[in-house]
């Protein structure tokens, strides 16, 4: 880029950064040459990650208003809508989770008939001196679609589905039939899914700047951006290809969703050997291994790992060989050739608990009024029992957490090193270059929010400490292991597209240190686990406005107050266990609920 026109983008770049508003867009009148620059062209400048290249545009228009009234009214409504049917369908055996993606479709349509139908005059608002607003300043562009996928991502509780936090008000509400108090549901859930910005916020110079953390993920987001927004002129373009794939997707659907919804899993290895125990276990893919099982409902290969499209192939080959290496060797030599621990007794693959005669084991009998383990009633029952491959899995997930800080350390430890002493000599990519021409978030802005959300999560600990058990030093201990795992996790999801749980760390740590106490367990995981996992997801957005060249206070803003949309879902929830109480089992077997609350 020439020095001229560097400096002629920069000078309009500060303006619309100054001019929007919070309920519209400030309109400027932009000649045709000032619509986009291409800011490439350099060979250093370039990412040096070749799918970044052929997917990520090099150019901006600043000009683009972003905080316009569209992408509020339909952010906050997709957000909302997105928080109810997600943690609604949760309960299901395969949780059907309806992702952004979805939002960004249904929004590009809803954009722009508002940006048909608003009127487009222009008024002042009150403290806000000459500056001029407007409900429609124009076409609906991508920066809007961007913010509003934004929301979305919120409501699809940045990646996880339902808000993790809610599982402990089911424990408590649904498993022991015990009660929590409204506040404390609230605030439980509310800090929780908080609480990961103050984390993101630290890492963000090291997972999101770097050209070489490109988040695999967030590409599948700009290509699509690009399909609905971008004219071409090839015979086949990206918006053609999208709405060919996605009329051949809703098309099949029916055949598992509806027509014939034993295609959603088939084992070949059952229906042969229909009365063999030993089959049943190897083939089966509820109860059993799944060898040689397959599917053809999308939902279901995606429904635990996410979609296998978007990883690098050395991750999913990665991920491939641990599974054959747990499922065709470990578990069949602990279970039939070593009988490790009486295995033989229990299923080869459950989540549930056994007695040592293989009986399913009732956690709520060994629980007290207290909340506490009665030691009298777990001598009576006797010791708990897991199948084998579930203890195997537990296992190796110690395994992924040490593996976890060595390879980044090994890989990643010299560039981290550099960075923080702020002695980086790596020149910045094309889209970071294009970035700095934006306001940059102040980093107290992270601090402060970190601050509050742990003072209030200390008042739940010392003031409603009957109910949630966790003293407030377990909390600073859950926030310690969360601030420590975040950058090495972060840089893993960054590079694979694969991100590490803390949930069983955590588990195991508390567990230690405070036995005996179920609800303290699983608040200490959610302050440990999820708000690492929420930071990392916070850290994705802002790589996707990063590609996409959305101002950065302006990702915070729509990401802080996202989360604050999300007060409705403790309502939901009491509402949801009140009515699902009175007319189906509250966790039928195999349900992903059920799970979640015997492993607590």
């Amino acid at each position: 880029m020439e020095g001229g026109e560097e400096r002629e983008v920069e000078k309009r770049s500060q303006l619309p950064a100054a001019m929007d508003g919070g309920c519209g867009a400030m309109t400027a009148t932009v000649s045709a040459m000032d619509v986009e620059k291409t800011a490439g062209g350099d060979e250093e400048e370039v990412s040096p990650i070749e799918q970044v290249r052929l997917t990520v545009p090099t150019t901006d228009n600043p000009t683009l208003p972003v905080w316009t009234f569209r992408m509020w009214f339909i952010g906050i409504l997709s957000c909302s809508l997105m928080s109810f049917l997600n943690q609604f369908f949760s309960y299901r055996t395969e949780p059907l989770i309806i992702t952004q993606i979805s939002i960004q479709v249904a929004s590009l349509p809803v954009g722009h008939f508002l940006a048909r139908v608003l009127p487009a005059a222009k008024f002042r608002l009150p403290g806000f001196g000459d500056r001029q607003f407007s409900l429609n300043p124009g076409p609906f562009n991508m920066k809007e679609h961007v913010l509003i996928s934004i929301f979305a991502n919120a409501g699809y509780a940045f990646g996880n589905g339902p808000a993790y936090g809610v599982g402990i008000v089911n424990i408590i509400r649904a498993f022991y039939k015990r009660t929590i108090s409204f506040t404390a549901g609230w605030i439980l859930i509310i800090t929780t899914q908080v609480l990961g910005y103050g984390w993101a916020g630290l890492m963000r110079k090291y997972v999101v700047e770097p050209a070489h953390m490109w988040w695999p993920t967030t590409l599948v987001q700009v290509s699509l951006f690009r399909a609905l927004h971008e004219k071409e002129d090839r015979r086949m373009t990206r918006a053609k290809f999208f709405v060919i794939a996605l009329a051949c997707s809703f098309a099949w659907y029916a055949v598992p969703g509806y027509l014939f919804s034993t295609v959603t899993s088939m084992s070949w290895v059952c229906w042969v050997f229909s009365k063999s125990v030993t089959a049943q276990q190897l083939g089966s893919g509820m109860h059993g291994l799944g060898l040689g099982a397959f599917t053809l409902d999308w939902t279901v290969v995606s429904s635990f790992l996410f979609s296998p499209l978007v990883c690098p192939f050395f991750a999913i080959a990665n991920v491939f060989i641990g599974y054959a290496f747990t499922v065709y060797i470990i578990t069949p030599v602990a279970y039939w050739g070593l009988n490790l621990y009486n295995a033989q007794t229990f299923p080869i693959f459950s989540s549930n608990l056994f007695t040592s005669t293989g009986q399913p084991y009732d956690i709520t009998s060994i629980v007290n009024d207290k909340f506490e383990i009665d030691m009298e009633a777990y001598e009576k029952h006797g010791r708990i029992n897991l199948s084998v491959f579930f203890a195997v899995t537990y296992g190796l997930g110690f395994a992924t957490i040490a593996s976890t800080i060595t390879h980044v350390a090994l890989f990643y430890g010299r560039e981290i090193y550099d960075r923080f002493r702020a002695s980086y000599n790596g020149k910045p990519d094309i889209h970071t270059k294009l970035m700095r021409k934006y306001e940059d978030i102040p980093g107290w802005w992270f601090h402060l929010l970190l601050v509050l959300t742990i003072v209030v999560s200390l008042i739940l600990c010392t003031v409603l400490k009957d109910e949630i058990q966790l003293p407030w030093w377990g909390l600073l201990f859950a926030c310690g292991m969360a601030f420590f795992f975040t950058l090495p996790i972060s840089i893993i999801s960054a590079t694979t597209n694969q991100t590490p749980g803390l949930n069983i760390i955590t588990e195991y740590v508390i567990g230690l240190i405070l036995p005996g106490k179920p609800i303290a367990n699983v608040c200490f995981k959610v302050y440990g686990y999820m708000s690492m996992s929420q930071a990392v997801s916070f850290l994705a957005d802002f790589k996707l406005g990063h590609y996409m060249k959305i101002p950065p206070r302006s990702m915070f803003l729509v990401q802080v107050h996202s989360s604050n949309s999300l007060r409705s879902r403790p309502s939901l929830l009491y509402f949801a266990i009140a009515a699902i109480s009175k007319t189906f089992h509250i966790h039928p077997t195999n349900s992903s609920l059920n799970s979640l609350l015997e492993l607590s």
